[in-house]
């Protein structure tokens, strides 16, 4: 595995893709596919796939938020409906299961809904065999990053790798045995970890701004099979 770097800060989602990009480029020319979580992870990931000459798409997962806290997470769940559950605080928390299935099921109709807004009617990317980059712009619970590792392991892709700009070491060391490979710039360990601490520009994102993004990069994979 690659070892987590160490870093200060960013200047905004552009610069920490290209910033990850640079520890990517073995993977250049290689029909990898960089999948970015939405909508920061598309963001990061678009400088990696023009760098890497790589296909670019996007994924959904979102967290399955606490009834009475709903900021915080007991999970998250994918657009195919691969849930990934913190079981401890789920019993901890005192849910039942079909308490959990109902906060799923609402979860999953907005993360389609999601989906289909970036996507439009084009079926989802191919992974079987392929190299496939998960990204975003940071990790906190890891909860989403889980979700969406299991759910592109059930299309077996060759080689799975997980590529953020920020993440607290224990999120890490949950997620590095589910990956291939797994690269972050800032690996730190704070009472209170915010991603938004490590960048100057952590503005919210609109769904224009994801959809654009896409649209450049399938151009540009479309410019090149041509040429």
């Amino acid at each position: 595995m690659d070892r987590w770097a160490e870093r200060v800060r960013f200047r905004d989602r552009t610069e920490a893709g290209r910033q990850l990009a640079a520890r990517l480029l073995s993977y250049r020319g290689r029909d990898a596919l960089v999948l970015g979580i939405a909508r920061g992870g598309v963001v990061v990931g678009a400088p990696i796939a023009e760098a890497l000459q790589a296909e670019l798409d996007v994924i959904a997962p979102r967290k399955l938020p606490i009834p009475f806290n709903p900021e915080a997470g007991f999970g998250a769940i994918a657009e195919d409906g691969t849930i990934h559950l913190n079981p401890t605080l789920a019993r901890a928390l005192g849910l039942t299961e079909h308490e959990i299935q109902e906060i799923a099921a609402d979860v999953l109709a907005e993360v389609r809904r999601r989906v289909a807004r970036y996507r439009g009617d084009r079926p989802p990317p191919m992974v079987k065999d392929r190299t496939v980059i998960l990204v975003d712009d940071g990790l906190a619970t890891g909860y989403t990053m889980l979700a969406a590792i299991q759910s592109v392991r059930k299309g077996a892709p060759a080689r799975l790798v997980v590529a953020v700009p920020v993440s607290p070491i224990s999120t890490l060391r949950a997620i590095e045995p589910h990956a291939d490979e797994l690269i972050c710039l800032i690996a730190q360990e704070t009472e209170v970890f915010a991603v938004a601490n490590f960048y100057d520009d952590f503005r919210d994102l609109q769904d224009e701004e994801v959809i654009a993004l896409l649209e450049q990069a399938r151009q540009r994979v479309s410019e090149r099979s041509e040429s």
